[in-house]
């Protein structure tokens, strides 16, 4: 008698079986959908690299945080761009500064019902558009930034945010917030620390989105991309520091790095699908080359599958409806 003949295509048959046997799913509550809100709009702006995406005014931004909120997204994650920008950012200290103010309309119009995450960098805020503060030489000056971002993690939770985002990759800047956060009576404020953070592409769109008034570029306190062990010990520091989450980012390009984190900690991992690879699927999808909608669920099944607990993505509230009406 010889074995059973194996057909794996059995389960494979129909859509039903197929939903049967997934081994990966995405849950909306698993997205984070990050917002833009440009001091000044009185409606909401498109941004032309980023197809569907929208420099928002406040009013626009409480209505898009609503319409997320419906749609079973998990979070918000709020970027602020100032109409005036200074050598060292005040305004996203200012606790009356476009960021701040959008954290509490954000606040008063959903309440608990989402996770109100901010952005803790500079890079919007600065007139020299790096993510710290620079020294006589025009280097960032990393310890210098961290004066400033324990200060700006306190005007967030100030607001109302329940989460911030270091994403600046200045060294010992977990620690540093975590401190001024309980010093300030904001215990409970999480950390979401952009651990692993590369100098990437990708990161293109964005740039319009906030309006990036960077000249050269940030290798020197961003990642290489050709290295994988470094972001292990950025992560590894991260969570000594005080981190409650940790986040790759890029997310598509670095699969195999985000399988690695996932891998090696006991913490919440986050990845971020950035515009660039957002981008990329629209505009193919635009020219007819691939089916959109597809290859978004397909791209976000794919950061789960690698270890990503939670994921942001441009596409949070719409991917978060259709699983919804699938499952």
């Amino acid at each position: 008698m010889g074995f059973p003949e194996v057909r794996p295509r059995r389960l494979r048959r129909t859509a039903p079986l197929r939903r049967l046997v997934e081994e990966t799913r995405v849950a909306p509550a698993e997205l984070v959908l990050p917002l833009f809100v440009k001091e000044g709009l009185t409606e909401a702006r498109p941004i032309p690299s980023l197809p569907g995406v929208l420099q928002h005014s406040r009013d626009s931004l409480r209505k898009a945080a609503v319409d997320a909120v419906q749609a079973g997204v998990g979070g918000l994650m709020l970027f602020g761009v100032p109409t005036a920008r200074d050598e060292t950012g005040s305004a996203g200290l200012d606790p009356d500064g476009i960021l701040n103010v959008a954290i509490r309309d954000v606040v008063a119009e959903v309440g608990d019902a989402t996770v109100v995450m901010s952005d803790l960098c500079l890079d919007e805020f600065t007139s020299h558009g790096h993510c710290g503060l620079l020294a006589p030489d025009g280097t960032v000056d990393n310890d210098a930034t961290l004066t400033a971002y324990g200060e700006m993690a306190v005007a967030q939770a100030a607001a109302g945010a329940g989460v911030v985002g270091p994403s600046g990759m200045m060294d010992g800047q977990v620690g540093v917030i975590r401190r001024a956060l309980d010093a300030a009576g904001y215990r409970d404020t999480a950390i979401l620390a952009y651990a692993v953070k590369y100098a990437s592409a990708f990161f293109g769109p964005f740039r319009d989105a906030v309006e990036s008034t960077l000249q050269g570029d940030r290798r020197t306190y961003q990642q290489d991309p050709a290295n994988l062990r470094e972001s292990l010990r950025e992560v590894e520091l991260d969570i000594a520091e005080g981190a409650d989450m940790v986040m790759v980012k890029p997310a598509l390009p670095y699969l195999d790095v985000l399988a690695a984190v996932r891998a090696a900690v006991d913490v919440p991992v986050a990845a971020y699908q950035v515009s660039g690879e957002y981008a990329m699927v629209e505009a193919a999808a635009a020219n007819g080359w691939i089916d959109r909608e597809q290859a978004m669920m397909e791209s976000l099944t794919s950061i789960r599958r690698a270890g990503a607990q939670i994921i942001l993505t441009y596409w949070a509230a719409e991917a978060a409806q259709l699983l919804r009406d699938r499952y």
